[in-house]
């Protein structure tokens, strides 16, 4: 008899791992063009309500067309466009344009900038205030407007009263050049000033606490901190205001249309802008051809000013680069320039340490040695 030894059973063998199924084809395709598919309404409706009418209103710029017989096209060429060369009335536009572009957007973003300076800094009631000085951006231009028209009167105005209380006699908000454009100025300056007012509110919170708690350390006062500090790190916000401002006063309608009510923009055209002027061609004389041809010449004075804006600042700010990479060199005796150690802050450490551990030293012996 002999005896064996049970038999062990086996392990299990494991299923062999299949690798995971691979995506079809058209999960594939999807993963690809999604996002295309994402972004595609946006250019769909910028192609249909955008670049379709720019490129169309090129096309009409280069014929004669009637608002009566839009139809009836006849081929100009650049007609249109030297025909604008030598109207009066296109050249008193463009240069009321810019007049009026000045006088309001410069008081606007300084005033803007000083509003963000002081909304900055914790005060009472901080939220509301930057509530409230939104609120003119929401309100109509169409309402804005008559409202002003009332306070620029000049018999009944309360502007011309508050002049008289002083001593000055009554302006001619309307009829007057400089006084139409500077009511017009004032009203886009009332409108916009609170919302460059928290863009560059948005601009001072973005620059790091740390910069001015440095400079506080070094005794500079809140103005020195808004020079140094502030104004260089709003330099993109600043930029980015100053483009948009040009854009809209290279656009302005609503407000020198709405102060008098006349597209002619006052008895003798005194500000009367491009906005206006295309209007009048278009709507008034039925010239659809020579408002497209405006329409056109303001586009391009906008890539212009946009352009040289951005040349400039970015001049600017090469020339800052270049005088701070010249301060930190040094020549030496020999007339060489050579570019000025820095000092690590581990090793001042080191040495300021090392100098108190010096003096501690010292005042230990001289008490040992009483």
């Amino acid at each position: 008899m002999t005896l064996t030894a049970p038999e062990t059973p086996a392990p299990p063998r494991r299923a062999a791992t299949s690798p995971p199924p691979r995506p079809g084809a058209a999960r594939r395709a999807w993963r690809t063009l999604s996002p295309y598919a994402y972004v595609a309404p946006f250019f769909t409706l910028f192609a249909a309500f955008g670049l379709f009418p720019l490129l169309y209103t090129a096309f009409v710029s280069l014929y004669r067309v009637e608002l009566q017989t839009p139809g009836d096209m006849e081929w100009r060429g650049l007609g249109n466009y030297t025909a604008l060369l030598g109207d009066t009335y296109f050249w008193t536009s463009l240069r009321n344009t810019f007049t009026i572009g000045v006088l309001s957007t410069v008081p606007q973003l300084a005033m803007a900038l000083f509003l963000a300076h002081l909304l900055n800094y914790r005060m009472r009631g901080r939220t509301f205030l930057r509530t409230a000085i939104l609120l003119p951006y929401a309100t109509s231009v169409a309402a804005a407007t008559l409202v002003f028209a009332q306070l620029f009167g000049r018999d009944f105005g309360l502007i011309n009263y508050a002049l008289g209380l002083i001593g000055i006699d009554p302006v001619d908000w309307q009829t007057g050049t400089l006084a139409s454009q500077i009511a017009v100025s004032t009203i886009v300056i009332w409108r916009w000033t609170g919302y460059n007012a928290l863009i560059y509110l948005a601009g001072m919170q973005s620059i790091p606490d740390e910069l001015y708690e440095a400079a506080a350390m070094d005794g500079a006062s809140r103005w020195r901190q808004f020079f140094h500090v502030t104004l260089p790190g709003l330099r993109p916000t600043i930029v980015f205001t100053v483009i948009v401002s040009t854009i809209g006063a290279t656009q302005l309608f609503g407000e020198p249309l709405l102060l008098e009510g006349s597209v002619s923009g006052g008895i003798s055209h005194q500000y009367q802008t491009l906005g206006l002027y295309m209007y009048e061609q278009g709507w008034g004389f039925f010239h659809l051809g020579r408002a497209a041809a405006i329409a056109w010449v303001m586009f391009l004075l906008i890539v212009v000013l946009v352009g040289v804006n951005a040349l400039i600042a970015r001049r600017r700010s090469r020339g800052e680069r270049g005088e701070g990479s010249a301060g930190a060199r040094r020549s030496d005796p020999a007339g060489r320039v050579t570019r000025a150690p820095r000092l690590r802050r581990t090793d001042h450490t080191v040495r300021t340490h090392a100098g108190r551990t010096d003096r501690t030293d010292r005042s230990d012996r001289e008490e040992a040695g009483r």
